[in-house]
């Protein structure tokens, strides 16, 4: 059965299933010698991300199985593998300069023909690949792409730490597309087998588009999942299970 992992609040660590119980504000303030305020903070933040959830006079119950990237976060995928305990992998299979398509122009903004870096890269979890990415990158952020190695496992956090580059919002579009000759090869999967397709568009906090990408996921290796609430509907992505 599911689990999620709550804090240590006894002697030892304790997984608290799906529909149960948590302790009491008390039992945890107790036992870190905190005040029960900012144990109060940590369950509101959990709360936010639908993980728990209560009613009144009632103890707060468990509702989500494990923390999932929330695409509010704006998590890498190497962020979100680590958040999940495992370790995210990849390398460029090509990287080129090509004028930029009228699309590239419209979802970048800039002008049809404008040098821009397109990139292949597979990205796995633990070393067995589960994501390709087709990014591309506008012109002015291409040379420092271009300088980062092949097989640097977050490209995200590279460019911050080259440039402090922030990506501060993305918009994405989720459908299905059938698996082509190329993609199975580098997935590893029967051509023709169903992938997970992400569209997205990734700006700086100024709102500039930084890249554009299509990101193709192996179904059979990560899926996505909304969890509802009146304040809070996070599409959320996870291990397939």
């Amino acid at each position: 059965m599911a689990t999620t992992r709550a804090p240590p609040w006894s002697s030892a660590r304790k997984e608290y299933t799906v529909g149960s119980r948590l302790p009491s504000e008390s039992e945890p303030a107790a036992h870190y010698g905190v005040s029960r305020g900012t144990v109060r903070q940590a369950v509101a933040a959990l709360t936010a991300e639908g993980l728990i959830g209560s009613r009144q006079g009632a103890r707060r119950v468990v509702l989500a199985s494990r923390r999932s990237q929330n695409f509010a976060e704006l998590r890498s995928f190497a962020q979100w593998a680590r958040a999940m305990g495992r370790e995210a992998t990849g390398h460029v299979v090509s990287q080129e300069h090509r004028p930029a398509t009228a699309e590239d122009a419209v979802r970048l903004q800039l002008a049809a023909g404008t040098p821009v870096l397109h990139v292949l890269r597979v990205r796995g979890l633990d070393g067995e690949p589960v994501l390709l990415e087709r990014t591309v990158y506008a012109d002015w952020i291409a040379p420092a792409v271009e300088s980062i190695e092949p097989d640097c496992p977050s490209v995200t956090q590279r460019l911050y730490d080259m440039t402090g580059l922030v990506f501060a919002y993305g918009e994405h579009v989720i459908d299905a597309v059938a698996c082509g000759a190329l993609d199975a090869e580098l997935l590893g999967v029967r051509r023709t087998s169903p992938l997970l397709r992400v569209r997205r568009v990734t700006t700086t906090p100024e709102g500039r588009p930084v890249e554009w990408s299509d990101d193709r996921y192996r179904s059979d290796a990560v899926s996505f999942s909304v969890h509802n609430s009146i304040g809070n509907n996070p599409l959320a992505r996870k291990t397939a299970e």
